[in-house]
């Protein structure tokens, strides 16, 4: 899920909240089954104001499913099945699974470099020497900009990307090279850090 200020990515152990008014566009990937849950503006249990994405635990789930399934009626079951999802989005954790959107011109141009090949494994400063900008300037950009270093940076976007080739159900090998790990027992490491979990349950048919 894309805005103006970042990209927001969902395996399917997790959920998207996106607030009332934010403009947004969703991609789906790989084969899957969407549930999309409309509150009114006024219920944000979350008091977000922008997008995060939320650990979906076995109870969060299963009031999902029902949620979208049931009748859209006004009937007190539908009401009280809303009010429990409602308290378990409140207690859901965040996962810092954002990948922020660079507004300075240098840094956009070097992520858009990544973004086209995130297995493209040079330094800042070779990076920088492609795009007129020093390696210096480019890292102050990358914490003021992002709120991140570009190691950081590009860790998320290779993680974003795997999770993508993950749900397309490329080989965990494939994907570990594909997004720059040098093997992948290191991209399972980083992944397993990350998300709690190994690559292979990312895929369709994974339990």
């Amino acid at each position: 899920m894309t805005t103006s200020t970042g990209t927001w990515i969902a395996p399917g152990t997790r959920a998207i909240w996106v607030p009332a008014g934010t403009a947004h566009a969703h991609q789906a990937h790989g084969e899957l089954e969407l549930h999309l849950v409309g509150l009114a503006a006024s219920d944000n249990p979350l008091g977000l104001d922008e997008p995060t994405v939320l650990a979906v635990g076995p109870l969060l789930r299963e009031l999902l499913l029902a949620y979208t399934r049931a009748p859209h009626d006004d009937s007190p079951e539908r009401g009280r099945l809303r009010a429990v999802l409602l308290d378990q989005l409140r207690a859901s954790p965040q996962q810092p699974l954002r990948l922020p959107a660079p507004t300075a011109p240098a840094l956009t141009a070097v992520c858009e470099i990544l973004r086209a090949d995130p297995a493209d494994g040079r330094t800042l400063a070779a990076l920088g020497r492609e795009v007129g900008a020093s390696d210096r300037t480019l890292s102050r950009h990358f914490k003021a900009d992002l709120g991140m270093t570009f190691p950081q940076w590009r860790t998320q976007l290779r993680l974003y990307h795997a999770l993508i080739l993950l749900a397309e159900d490329h080989p965990v090998t494939t994907v570990a090279h594909r997004c720059g790990w040098s093997s992948a027992s290191a991209f399972i490491d980083v992944f397993r850090r990350t998300f709690g979990h190994t690559p292979g349950t990312h895929q369709p048919g994974a339990g």
